[in-house]
């Protein structure tokens, strides 16, 4: 091998990572687009318009006093403007913080390694883990993978699913067999008796559910398996949790594809289609 040549990649080397809003494999070098990047850029998103309006003029009448002590100066008003416009970013990253540390906790407890450090002795994190061991003792779940990366090369795209199980209870109420895999996935936002949990859910879950492979731990590339076409959303809080059934199959993924095209427009041409304005040229034009 000369000092060129690159090896082979081995074990999890050989499983594609998220970069950029895309998956890259890095055995074939194909580029497969993330599923949540599809969402962002396809699919409409009206309720977080409204969220952030709702939740910028709380900001502001929580913080009357302050605002008004701002107004004296124009650096004052600036900085207070900045400071407001930006409210719904910070809470949103906040909240992805909170969610991103629950995932982790959550593939902790399945793989059954060790909870990592920097979350070990966290008082804010400790309700959300209760009420997720909650849910596996209540609902009888058995795991079969967590944060699993899955792909499909026909339609071009990856990303990461939560979870698969299977749960006797479950497939007990919906009537299925025992036996049955089910996809879940975490939402740890909004409220139990307020909405936490929005029908892009189903998209996601139903482009996970469609893939054609997915990656094993060590590297390994096998056939999707096969999964419900109803899949379960674990909404997560402090104060409890309750189970959604979301309807992620055939009609779902139809509408996915769809919003796949619109996703493409979005980030190709509809860059290109306006041109300069029009200027009047320099020499009349005879009629």
């Amino acid at each position: 091998m000369t000092a060129r040549t690159k090896a082979a990649p081995q074990g999890q080397d050989r499983i594609p990572k998220p970069s950029q809003g895309w998956y890259r494999d890095p055995v074939t070098g194909v580029k497969l687009r993330r599923v949540t990047t599809i969402l962002d850029q396809g699919c409409s998103k009206a309720p977080l318009v409204f969220w952030s309006a709702n939740f910028t003029a709380q900001t502001a009448i929580d913080n009357l006093p302050q605002l008004i002590a701002s107004s004296r100066t124009r650096q004052e008003r600036e900085e207070t403007y900045d400071w407001l416009r930006k409210a719904h970013i910070r809470r949103k990253d906040e909240r992805a913080d909170v969610g991103t540390a629950v995932h982790r906790l959550i593939e902790a407890h399945v793989l059954g390694t060790p909870i990592p450090a920097d979350l070990l002795n966290d008082e804010e994190l400790a309700p959300y883990v209760d009420n997720f061991l909650a849910f596996v003792r209540d609902w009888e779940i058995e795991f079969e993978a967590s944060e699993m990366v899955v792909g499909n090369y026909e339609d071009g795209y990856a990303g990461t699913l939560d979870y698969l199980y299977r749960s006797r209870l479950i497939a007990l109420l919906l009537k299925v067999p025992v036996q049955t895999l089910f996809e879940g996935d975490t939402k740890t936002g909004g409220e139990l008796d307020v909405k936490g949990v929005y029908a892009e859910a189903a998209l996601q879950m139903a482009a996970y559910r469609r893939a054609k492979v997915c990656w094993l731990r060590d590297g390994t590339q096998l056939p999707m398996p096969a999964v419900h076409s109803t899949g379960i959303v674990l909404h997560l809080r402090p104060e409890g949790y309750r189970l959604i059934p979301v309807e992620c199959g055939d009609e779902v993924f139809a509408a996915f594809q769809h919003i796949q095209k619109v996703a493409e427009w979005t980030s190709g041409l509809a860059k290109t289609v306006l041109g300069r304005a029009l200027q009047l040229p320099a020499v009349q034009v005879a009629a």
